[in-house]
């Protein structure tokens, strides 16, 4: 993944962080709608700690009381408790692991939680419509440990330590007692993964939703989100990130990318020099004959005189133009704006405005933002926007659909994506 050289730079003085990798939140075109604040951002880069804060496994105390399993919790160092009745608990101790690191997830703002994720509401422009839902991602929804030796393999496990160092599964939960004599359990909502095969590359096929346990052990899927029976061991599957691995935590869906997959990924830069080639092109509509422009990526929320519209049924791309809004001609297209008629080749569909995707980790490719998400008008390269329309997000409890990855709407079935069509200038 490094070079020997940049290895030896990152122990020497000058001190610069090895980068395990970035958790991206599916949703946000390149930050939170009301800015990045803290522990509370869109992206989250994972780097190698000054200090290992790793925990292992150490002592089991099995059949303790409940004051009993209060005491051992109540010590400085990290513990799993499990309560298996109202008089039985079972008390798992962690011991410092001077091997990894350990970055913590969850909704909380509690100190112990390294990136505080919300709730992600499709197509939301603001961070008020997230405040009136009710959370279902947990305070401490999941941990994430980093091997600090090459080739610094990152592995998921669900529930993260409170500010009491402690993981609690109450009565409700999930839990279990494994072959070996050790204790197991799943979180209320659970934490599902999912590694596409091939990497997150052009060849990227998306793979099987599994659950991940508080020990990091692999599951098919329970019968809805927080049922009881937990789903079958599946021993041949891994806890292990790999680079475009999907972690869902019921409410948000994280892309987890290697430091050597995002090496290959496009740059802001590379990104706003396409915008510019293709405004450079001078793109005009059909019908008003001005020229069109994509804004600056500062501005991907507000709507520009200039913005480039296209009906997504056909593609054809267009400035705003109330052509064939008489009579009955003009309907509500669902999410993605009014129905309207192409007055280049009559096809019926969403009328939308365009914005460029500007969030680098969710592209495949660095190729020319050519085809655009249907219903939302989201614009990335072509294998970008066949990667994601294929896969499969969880959405509620039960169900599963494709989304556009930068605003998180439910893309259009059999019409999830457009090749875009513009007109030159006629000079």
């Amino acid at each position: 993944m490094f070079s020997p050289e940049q290895e030896n730079i990152s122990t020497s003085s000058t001190k610069v962080p090895i980068k395990y990798g970035e958790l991206i939140v599916l949703g946000y075109n390149g930050s939170l709608p009301n800015g990045d604040r803290g522990r509370r951002k869109s992206r989250f880069a994972l780097f190698k700690r000054p200090k290992a804060n790793g925990v292992k496994p150490s002592t089991v105390h099995v059949a303790c009381t409940p004051q009993a399993a209060k005491a051992i919790s109540n010590k400085d160092q990290h513990s799993i408790s499990y309560t298996l009745s109202r008089a039985q608990t079972v008390v798992v101790e962690y011991t410092h692991d001077s091997n990894t690191d350990m970055f913590q997830i969850g909704r909380s703002t509690e100190s112990p939680i390294d990136f505080v994720v919300t709730d992600t509401i499709p197509g939301s422009q603001s961070n008020s419509d997230t405040q009136s839902v009710q959370s279902t991602i947990s305070r401490f929804a999941c941990r994430v440990m980093c091997q600090r030796t090459p080739p610094y393999t990152a592995r998921i496990f669900a529930a993260g330590f409170d500010s009491s160092k402690n993981i609690f599964l109450g009565e409700k939960a999930a839990k279990w007692k494994t072959s070996d004599g050790q204790m197991d359990g799943l979180t209320t909502n659970g934490v599902l993964v999912m590694h596409p095969r091939h990497g997150f590359t052009e060849d990227s096929k998306p793979g099987m939703w599994r659950e991940i346990s508080v020990c990091g052990n692999v599951f098919t899927l329970r019968e809805t989100r927080s049922a009881q029976q937990r789903g079958k061991m599946v021993e041949t599957e891994s806890q292990e990130l790999v680079d475009g691995s999907l972690i869902d935590l019921c409410g948000a869906t994280m892309l987890w990318r290697t430091a050597e997959g995002l090496q290959r990924t496009p740059t802001l830069k590379h990104l706003e020099a396409l915008r510019q080639e293709l405004n450079a092109a001078r793109p005009q509509c059909p019908v008003g004959f001005n020229t069109l422009a994509f804004p600056s990526m500062r501005r991907k929320d507000t709507v520009d005189e200039k913005q480039p519209w296209a009906y997504l049924r056909c593609g054809h791309v267009h400035g705003y133009h109330s052509w064939g809004t008489q009579g009955s001609s003009e309907r509500p297209g669902g999410p993605g704006g009014q129905e309207r008629e192409c007055p280049m080749c009559r096809a019926r569909g969403p009328y939308v405005p365009l914005w460029l995707g500007c969030e680098a980790g969710f592209y495949l490719d660095a190729a020319p933002p050519t085809h655009a998400f249907s219903p939302c008008g989201h614009v990335c390269s072509e294998k970008t926007v066949a990667f994601w329309s294929q896969i499969p997000l969880p959405h509620g409890t039960h169900t599963f659909h494709a989304a556009c990855p930068f605003c998180a709407q439910q893309l259009s079935g059999e019409y999830a994506y457009v090749k875009l069509i513009f007109q030159g200038p006629v000079d």
